[in-house]
């Protein structure tokens, strides 16, 4: 049984043309890919690494991960995505392995392949998060680095994130996240420990809507990263 949900990938296939339109719904995303971009390099030296982007979407993160010198591969179950990330390497001429398949059937495929995976902003969006970090920590070879990104649960998150960004600011469109779905760091924590990944750092990413600006810092209340080292024993 494939975990995901097909109202979730409906959505993002409709808006898949979009994806590299910095001023559409992925503004965010192309915003914050400096800051998520430099955090990585910062923890796992891209340059020369294979490296595995889970639900690349339409492949903004994978392709930069690629200009820092990486051999990527990006998989996403949204064919429409996927596309768009295949058709926007002819206009960049990045190198990025894109496949259509679930994180969960490449570490059947794949165990122990990849220096460092990315698996951001997706845990919100599938029905059985836990799977997916255990998949990671199958295709992440001991050492290893694997990066989560999600969405806290809390009322300050359920604030700023849903009413704030979807229906006050407009900075997503309406329905883009279900509160019920969101991650609080302490469960992020416990299913990584429980698939061998060990935390390594907490970071929270903020936002202030009067100057347009994000920066990363100690306030993990609503979006937040995690980076996690595969235990080698």
């Amino acid at each position: 049984m494939v975990n995901a949900d097909a109202t979730e990938l409906d959505k993002f296939s409709q808006l898949a043309h979009r994806w590299w339109d910095p001023s559409s719904e992925f503004k965010p995303l192309h915003d914050i890919n400096p800051l998520r971009l430099g955090w990585i390099d910062h923890h796992a030296s891209l340059a020369g690494k294979n490296v595995l982007d889970v639900g690349c979407g339409g492949g903004i993160l994978s392709e930069s991960m690629a200009e820092f010198g990486a051999t990527v591969t990006g998989i996403d179950l949204s064919e429409k995505a996927l596309g768009v990330a295949r058709l926007h390497l002819l206009e960049s001429g990045r190198q990025v392995s894109y496949r259509h398949v679930s994180v969960e059937d490449l570490a059947q495929e794949m165990p122990s392949a990849f220096d460092a995976i990315t698996c951001m902003e997706l845990l919100e969006h599938v029905p059985r998060p836990a799977s997916v970090i255990s998949a990671c920590a199958a295709l992440v070879k001991p050492g290893g680095h694997v990066f989560f990104s999600t969405l806290n649960r809390n009322a300050k998150a359920y604030l700023l994130a849903v009413i704030g960004a979807e229906y006050v600011l407009g900075m997503l469109p309406k329905g883009t996240h279900e509160y019920a779905k969101f991650i609080r760091p302490s469960e992020l924590s416990r299913w990584a420990k429980g698939a061998r990944l060990e935390p390594d750092e907490l970071i929270g990413m903020s936002y202030n809507p009067l100057s347009k600006r994000y920066w990363l810092g100690s306030d993990t209340d609503v979006n937040y990263l995690m980076h996690t080292v595969k235990i080698t024993a």
